[in-house]
């Protein structure tokens, strides 16, 4: 009875022992005071620009298809400026002789047609020699005629003889109209026969295949023995950049954007296999054929670009910005120090081209400051203000510090906590 009666007080007064003690650690430990952190940025001077991005593809300035007039087998390539078969990427002059077509059924064309021709010229020969003797024979039945008129009054010449010659005459006559119409038909059969080896030769002369320009082979489309079909469309079989040195940029412009770019507008650019390089050009047309795809109205606009040391090539995709207006050696700060307040009330306290920053004071409170908006790139904004480059700005506050230190290790602790020992050592 006596051991549970003592067993009851002691537990009672280590309850309270503990509960002492920790009323004790509470009132006189030392509180911790939280100290407000703020993000900071300061004021810088840089170039802020507004642009529209948009992706597009680098073209050749001026391409040139050329294509096969007449069909047949390609039976070898020419010699480019270096010496080389024609193949991607030769330099070709002017009259330069890109491939031969097997030219064996166009040579005898050829010649039959000036057989033809010569056959067509004897026949005109002949017409304007049977026009000659017509000629000759009118002449003749004329003097009869003539003749027969004065001896018919006197009596020499019966009157049947008479009419004889004015018969003739008459004959003679006709016969000049038809030699006359039979050279004409000669003349008219030798213009068709000259059209016709004319028109053999040029199919010839098709079988060279010529560059009807200075540039450089972007496509060769056929192979040595190949057969060109010529239809309809005529088939391509060179692909030739005039000038290499003036490129173009297509870039597809969304319909919601296509207003603000005119011509003459500022483009940069860059393209993957160049990440670190900016190129530049200016817009020269837009076109207005729109074109829809996935719902999405899409025009092309043309970016002209001076390529002069060679640096892009054809069909690279190029990822070009639209300058819309720049500040150049502004004030710049950024989106976030404008958006940011210590309190609801004055969050997103812009009036038309106004807005509000918070410059960190002496003691570390932030004070309101009003600046005049320029332009925004959507991350940075150039202001125009009176607070110098390098002036402190509040853009955020930190996260809290915690509310009280950790406890030192060998400090003061409960008694009520179990204690560690010392670790062994293995």
């Amino acid at each position: 009875m006596k051991a549970k009666t003592f067993l009851k007080y002691g537990l009672i007064v280590l309850v309270l022992g503990g509960a002492s003690y920790g009323g004790y650690r509470y009132f006189t430990q030392k509180k911790v005071t939280v100290k407000q952190n703020f993000y900071t940025e300061k004021i810088s001077v840089g170039d802020v620009t507004d642009s529209i991005s948009a992706t597009g593809t680098v073209e050749p300035e001026e391409l040139i298809n050329v294509g096969a007039q007449v069909q047949g087998m390609i039976r070898v390539f020419g010699k480019d400026t270096e010496g080389r078969s024609i193949d991607y990427g030769s330099r070709v002059t002017a009259g330069m002789v890109l491939a031969h077509i097997d030219d064996t059924l166009y040579t005898a064309a050829v010649k039959s047609a000036q057989a033809n021709l010569l056959q067509r010229k004897a026949e005109l020969t002949r017409a304007q020699a049977d026009l000659l003797q017509l000629r000759a024979k009118l002449k003749l039945a004329e003097e009869n005629l003539k003749r027969a008129q004065k001896l018919l009054p006197k009596g020499a010449m019966a009157q049947a003889d008479y009419d004889t010659a004015v018969a003739e005459k008459k004959v003679a006559e006709a016969n000049i109209k038809v030699g006359e119409a039979s050279v004409k038909q000669a003349e008219a059969a030798c213009q068709a026969a000259e059209a016709q080896l004319a028109k053999e030769l040029s199919n010839l002369n098709y079988c060279t295949i010529k560059s009807p320009v200075d540039g450089v082979v972007i496509d060769r489309r056929v192979n040595v023995g190949q057969t060109v079909v010529s239809s309809m469309n005529t088939p391509s079989l060179f692909l030739i950049a005039k000038d290499l040195k003036k490129m173009q940029v297509w870039v597809s412009v969304n319909e919601a954007d296509i207003g603000k770019i005119k011509e003459g507008m500022k483009v940069e650019f860059t393209v993957d296999t160049f990440p670190r390089e900016k190129f530049h050009g200016v817009v020269g047309k837009i076109r207005l054929n729109a074109s829809l795809t996935q719902n999405v109205v899409t025009y092309i606009v043309e970016v002209q670009v001076d390529n002069s040391n060679l640096r892009l090539i054809p069909y690279l995709t190029a990822n070009a910005k639209f300058i819309i207006r720049s500040a150049k050696n502004a004030k710049v700060v950024s989106n976030a120090a404008l958006r940011w307040a210590p309190s609801k009330e004055l969050r997103g306290q812009k009036r038309g081209r106004k807005g509000t920053v918070w410059v960190l004071g002496a003691d570390n409170k932030p004070v309101p400051h009003e600046v005049k908006i320029i332009m925004t790139d959507g991350i940075h904004t150039a202001i125009e203000t009176d607070l110098p480059e390098g002036t402190v700005l509040v853009n955020g506050v930190a996260p809290a510090s915690a509310a009280a230190a950790p406890a030192k290790q060998g400090g003061e602790s409960s008694p009520f906590l179990p204690k560690m020992g010392p670790r062994k050592k293995r």
